[in-house]
């Protein structure tokens, strides 16, 4: 009904415009005045019918904008229930650690959606991945890994160069699961390094970067990132594309892989190429 007052408006201003014109042109014979009075009309019309449209427009975004910043608060605000309260006040807490980490531009992913995005960035990697991992046995036995590592086997198909730097103990390297992890990401041609837990690079190393550091993170073409959250909670990891945040995973990769030992095979056994060197001289 407003919307149809405001047209009416407008209309009325058009017809005493023209009104007048007629009347400075009909009965008092001043057809210059009566012309002018006409365009005048005309203008002012339409400047009134876009000033109409502008301040509606501004109007609905407004109060588009106020019940979406009060929907929320308003919703709680009607939670009687002390249980619910706790409840709605939980989920508003995670909610709000959510939006943080997409302003900071992560993505947040649980476990499914986590290794998907890491084997579609590796289908689409042109030319190089790489990656930490801690390495456990029975690595890369689930379903969602076991696809992941064969988009990495389509990758090195297609000359993407595979750096794999596996964290462990110094007691694990002998684990028969272990070694067997080893054997087939070294037999498939992705350059496996490892490093040792407590040569990881220190809080002090680390600049410009969360510190509480997974180490199970992988970098596609030095553009994506994906990294896994060392906390426990509603989602196992995340993804980034910013140029500001994979620079500093580029940043922690280079650290680590400067503490990192290439392997070989000595004895049907995957040992570091470092104590291979030593026990030859």
């Amino acid at each position: 009904m407003n919307r149809k007052f405001q047209h009416m408006a407008v209309f009325i201003e058009f017809l005493a415009g023209s009104g007048l014109a007629i009347f400075f042109h009909w009965v008092l014979d001043y057809k210059e005045a009566a012309y002018v009075i006409f365009a005048v009309g005309i203008l002012l019309s339409l400047v009134t019918w876009l000033l109409r449209e502008e301040i509606e427009k501004t109007r609905e975004e407004l109060r588009d904008q106020y019940l979406q910043a009060h929907e929320i608060p308003e919703a709680i605000a009607r939670i009687t229930d002390p249980e619910c309260q706790t409840k709605a006040s939980e989920l508003m807490t995670g909610t709000k650690r959510t939006l943080a980490l997409l302003q900071q531009g992560y993505i947040p992913l649980d476990d499914t959606e986590f290794y998907l995005e890491g084997a579609k960035l590796a289908d689409q990697a042109t030319r190089s991945i790489k990656a930490v991992d801690p390495l456990t046995s029975g690595w890369g036995s689930r379903g969602a890994l076991l696809n992941f590592y064969q988009s990495n086997l389509r990758a090195l198909d297609r000359g993407v160069r595979i750096t794999r730097i596996f964290v462990v103990g110094r007691d694990e390297l002998i684990d028969s699961e272990v070694q067997k992890v080893l054997f087939a990401q070294y037999h498939d041609d992705i350059d496996v390094r490892i490093v040792y837990r407590d040569e990881l690079p220190t809080a002090s190393d680390i600049s410009g970067r969360d510190t509480n550091c997974s180490c199970d993170f992988a970098i596609f073409d030095d553009q994506s990132v994906t990294d896994v959250f060392i906390q426990p909670g509603k989602y196992f990891g995340r993804k980034t594309s910013q140029p500001a945040e994979v620079e500093k995973y580029l940043r922690l990769y280079e650290l680590i892989e400067h503490s990192a030992q290439a392997i070989t095979i000595e004895d049907d056994r995957i040992i570091l190429a470092g104590e291979a060197l030593a026990a030859a001289s």
